[in-house]
Order: C-alpha cells, then sequence, then structure tokens
C-alpha cells in the first residue's frame, strides 16, 4: 500500500471517528449525563466540603462533553485507519468493509470490554480521591496486556492456520487469549470502592450507559469507515455492474 492511499485512509478514518463521535456525544448525552447529574446530587448530599465550581456544570455537560468526545472519535479515527492498513489483507479473504467491522470489534473488545469487566466505569463519588492514580495505572495495565495478548493470539492463529487449519487456529489462539486473560484478572487487584449507600440501579445504569457509548463508537466507526475506505480502495468500475451491450 503506497503512502498516497495510507494517507487518504488517514484523512477517511479522521472523518469516520468524528462521524461515530458525533453518535457517541448524542448517546452520552442522552444516557450518561442524567446518572452523572444524580451521581453528582449523591455526592453533595453526603458531603459537608463544597468547594467553588472552576466549571460550571451547564459547561461541563454540553461544551465539554462535545470536545472530550469530539476529539477523541478524531483521534480514534486515525490511529484505527493506520491499524486497518496493515491489516488489510493479513485477516483472510475479507473486503474493506468486512476488515474494517472486524477491526472495530476487536478493537471494541480488546480496547474496551475486556479492562471494563475487570475494573467497570463509575460515576462521580465512587472512588476514594486518593486512589485515583492507582486505579488509573491498573485500568491501563489491563488496558495494555489486552491489546497486546491480542495482536499476540491474532500472529499465533496464523502461525498455526497453516497446519490446523483456519477455523482450530482461530479456537486455539481465542482460548489461549482467554486463558491468559483469566490470569491477568486473578493476578492484578480488585477494586471496590463503592459506598455501601450508593444505590446499585444508579450504578448500573451508569456503567450499562458507559458501555453504550463506546458500542455507539466503535460500530458506527467500523460502518462509517468501511464505506469510506470501499470508496477509497475499490474502482468505481468495479462497484457498478458492466453495461449489457444493446442486441442487434
Amino acid at each position: 500500500m503506497n503512502s498516497h492511499t495510507v494517507r487518504n485512509l488517514l484523512v477517511r478514518g479522521m472523518l469516520a471517528g468524528l462521524g461515530a463521535g458525533v453518535l457517541a456525544l448524542i448517546v452520552a448525552y442522552l444516557l450518561g449525563e442524567p446518572r452523572v447529574d444524580a451521581a453528582i446530587a449523591f455526592e453533595e448530599g453526603h458531603s459537608h466540603e463544597h468547594g467553588e465550581e472552576l466549571v460550571s456544570r451547564t459547561l461541563q455537560s454540553t461544551a465539554g462533553l462535545a470536545t472530550g468526545v469530539l476529539v477523541y472519535g478524531i483521534a480514534l479515527g486515525g490511529i484505527a485507519a493506520l491499524a486497518y492498513c496493515f491489516a488489510l489483507g493479513r485477516t483472510g479473504r475479507f473486503g474493506p468493509r468486512a476488515t474494517a467491522l472486524l477491526l472495530s470489534g476487536a478493537a471494541l473488545l480488546a480496547v474496551y470490554v475486556v479492562p471494563f469487566l475487570k475494573y467497570p466505569a463509575n460515576p462521580p463519588s465512587v472512588g476514594d480521591p486518593g486512589t485515583i492514580g492507582r486505579r488509573t495505572l491498573l485500568y491501563f495495565l489491563m488496558m495494555l496486556l489486552s491489546v497486546l495478548l491480542a495482536v499476540a493470539a491474532v500472529v499465533a492463529g496464523k502461525q498455526l492456520a497453516p497446519r490446523l487449519g483456519n477455523w482450530n487456529a482461530t479456537l486455539v489462539a481465542g482460548l489461549g487469549y482467554l486463558l491468559v486473560i483469566g490470569v491477568g484478572y486473578a493476578l492484578l487487584p480488585a477494586v471496590n470502592e463503592v459506598p455501601e449507600d450508593f444505590s446499585a440501579s444508579l450504578l448500573w445504569q451508569f456503567r450499562v450507559a458507559a458501555l453504550a457509548i463506546q458500542l455507539t463508537l466503535w460500530v458506527s466507526f467500523g460502518l462509517i469507515f468501511g464505506h469510506l475506505a470501499e470508496r477509497q480502495l475499490l474502482p468505481r468500475s468495479a462497484a457498478r455492474p458492466a453495461a449489457v451491450p444493446a442486441a442487434d
């Protein structure tokens, strides 16, 4: 793949990330922000310290939220587009759209779902401020382990395929990934700092909303980028059926 094609795919990836970010922003505003407000109300009702608010809650939930989600989407799109350039043609007989969806699904699982199952998202008022550095480090260690193991599983699957066949090699590599992830789950310390009187339903709703945001972001990116990548990589003449010559 030449540099011109890579550059075009990178631009399309960032545009797809922006579009996916807009959709994720809508989900975040409709599902996530009401739960954040409820968690903040809980915190204010149980805390005797009320410091001066540097940034208003209204600004946080509108312009601040939009800036964070859209910048994240654009950055995600650029990184995913570069990974797509490497993966295209190396994942079997998948076309541009299928490769984009496959990459997005794998990234969703490795980057977010697997770390989320060990260290799920928590709303404000959940967690000791003194342990935020430790909790952040543990989460990123889990994410790094998941991503590296996912890459190792793909490499192992390709090496085993000639001997075991594609299906068996995929099963062996996948089971190996799950086994090592399970060991990581067992070895890394658990974090449970949810207050006893915090609403279990609110905690559940917040975590479902966080998962829905990421699901929207990654799936919509795969669909949008797959469409844009196909238009870039496949000649227009190949996308249209050949004209049938008129009979004499």
